[in-house]
């Protein structure tokens, strides 16, 4: 316990110092707003892909829906800080609390399904949501919503990032984490020791959501300007594509695949055309060569006996 306790303080000020050391750069103007945006960016993809990562690759429930909750949560957000004049907070916490709600209010009916039929049934949903807020007046319609304040930023960029990690991590190693593995792992058999296993995936799915919501708060709260077109079906590919490059249940892989593929996207925005062919590619070359993703099924732990490195997972 002396050990694990000691772990996590080494933790704690090792994510504490890094925080303090992006202030420092930032403050100095060594990052400038350019550099900032693209941080915010990759935090908020590290959010989305380790939320989507509990829902697919830790329950095995194949989702093509998980633009929708962010643009629920974005909507919400921007909705309580534009037109109510709300604190930030209460943004985050309307957003993410709708994106579970939907995701929980979506996922009773739907999880019932496997497979495909499942991908097909989240896909469907995030275009219901998407058409929703492109024909809603007060919400912006096609124009999009605008005059947004600018509350995101480095702080709570990393605060939110630190908190999905953790909050996730520790679900997957409680029991109803451990649940949520053993579905993955064997359905049927996990149903027949008695788990409510459509519990559980609701569960999941609910906690993927309003996570996603966050994610979705943080962007409309960068950006002053959302519209529709922002979260339909090709955000969801690009999340999805995160996930299984850094590895199906890994939350370090989710991480590390988030930042390789949002640096990739950043050195090809010249050539927006050529993005989605190079994410097929990359898509393809690690489904044959490398199929459990780039960090395997490898957990996020920074410190353990002996310095920093990763413990696997007894998934298999």
């Amino acid at each position: 316990m002396k050990v694990f306790n000691k772990n996590n303080i080494v933790t704690a000020v090792f994510v504490l110092l890094l925080y303090v050391l992006g202030q420092i750069l930032i403050s100095a103007g060594i990052i400038d707003s350019y550099i900032l945006l693209n941080l915010i960016v990759i935090g908020i993809n590290i959010i989305l892909a380790v939320s989507l990562n509990l829902i697919t690759g830790f329950t095995g429930q194949f989702s093509l829906g998980h633009a929708a909750f962010m643009s629920i949560g974005a909507y919400a957000s921007a909705v309580v800080t534009a037109k109510f004049s709300l604190p930030f907070g209460a943004g985050i916490i309307a957003g993410a609390v709708i994106a579970a709600i939907a995701g929980i209010a979506i996922g009773i009916p739907t999880l019932r399904l496997k497979g495909d039929y499942l991908a097909i049934a989240t896909l469907g949903f995030g275009e219901i949501v998407r058409i929703i807020i492109l024909n809603n007046e007060y919400l912006g319609g096609a124009s999009g919503l605008n005059d947004i304040p600018q509350y995101t930023n480095w702080a709570w960029m990393f605060a939110m990032v630190a908190l999905t990690i953790v909050l996730i991590k520790n679900f997957i190693n409680s029991k109803s984490g451990r649940a949520c593995i053993a579905i993955r792992e064997d359905e049927i058999a996990t149903e027949s020791m008695g788990v409510n296993t459509t519990f559980y995936k609701v569960l999941a799915f609910g906690t993927g959501a309003f996570f996603a919501g966050i994610a979705g708060a943080l962007y409309s709260g960068y950006f002053y300007f959302i519209k529709p077109d922002a979260f339909g079906f090709m955000k969801s590919i690009d999340i999805l594509v995160i996930v299984v490059f850094g590895g199906m249940g890994s939350i370090m892989g989710s991480v590390v695949g988030a930042i390789a593929l949002s640096v990739i996207s950043l050195l090809l925005q010249g050539f927006p055309e050529l993005r989605m062919v190079i994410y097929s590619v990359i898509l393809f070359l690690i489904m044959v060569y490398r199929p459990q993703g780039i960090m395997g099924n490898y957990r996020f732990r920074l410190f353990k006996r002996g310095g920093i490195q990763n413990a696997s997972v007894n998934s298999k």
